[in-house]
């Protein structure tokens, strides 16, 4: 398929989009032995790619997995602040691999990676709906927060789709709730429970689309995604 070639080299594994934006400028990237510049497109089954003059190799199987993510690590590939990443749990699968959406510092749980931009934009697009539940345990009025959590709110200026909200048990004055939503904005859920009075304890991502997270996997273990859930995440 053909594509910019920067996407293409990103999605191979090279660097990242803004880093092969940078070699092509520098003419070090050429298409069926031209050099290329911003803005040309290639397909990699049709088209030789070469980078400082080695042809690109034919794209590799991609890779998809499943993390379940400790607090206290951040969801990019490295961090000017020196905070531990996602990307040094999942280093030993051999790949560059990039997160899915986001799942802040202080959350927990499940948390896709894959080399796979298409199925990525798929997943984090808003017009694809795709739905994400929460397991959130709260202080606070609960019994009046709940109906502002359910009802549609704004953030940033936004409109937000009214989440789908169900209470569970109320232990020691910490109550959990299941939240579902299918937007992914910068801590939603934490500044949706804070629109309704209520504090965020601990917050744990537990499902995305159809796939649940494992429960056999310990905080900060990963695996590959098996074929079945691949092909939910890809309908």
């Amino acid at each position: 398929m053909e594509q910019r070639v920067q996407k293409l080299l990103s999605e191979h594994g090279i660097g990242s989009r803004r880093a092969m934006e940078q070699w092509i400028e520098q003419g070090r990237v050429s298409v069926n032995g031209r050099v290329a510049t911003l803005g040309d497109k290639a397909d990699p089954d049709r088209d030789e790619i070469t980078v400082d003059g080695v042809p690109l190799a034919r794209a590799q199987q991609r890779v998809y997995l499943m993390l379940n993510k400790p607090r206290g690590y951040v969801t990019t590939l490295s961090d000017e602040r020196g905070r531990k990443t996602v990307a040094e749990l999942v280093s030993g699968c051999g790949r560059r691999v990039w997160p899915v959406g986001r799942l802040d510092l202080d959350s927990e749980g499940l948390l896709l990676l894959t080399d796979d931009g298409a199925l990525t934009q798929r997943l984090i697009h808003p017009s694809h709906q795709v739905e994400k539940e929460y397991l959130v345990w709260v202080t606070g009025d609960v019994k009046r927060g709940l109906p502002i959590l359910s009802a549609p709110m704004e953030l940033d200026g936004e409109p937000l789709a009214p989440a789908i909200v169900s209470r569970g048990r109320t232990s020691g004055g910490v109550t959990q709730l299941s939240v579902i939503i299918h937007q992914g904005k910068n801590r939603q859920v934490r500044r949706m429970c804070a629109k309704a009075g209520l504090t965020v304890v601990r917050l744990k991502r537990v499902r995305e689309g159809a796939v649940a997270l494992d429960r056999t996997l310990r905080p900060g273990q990963w695996r590959e995604l098996t074929a079945q859930e691949l092909a939910l995440l890809k309908k």
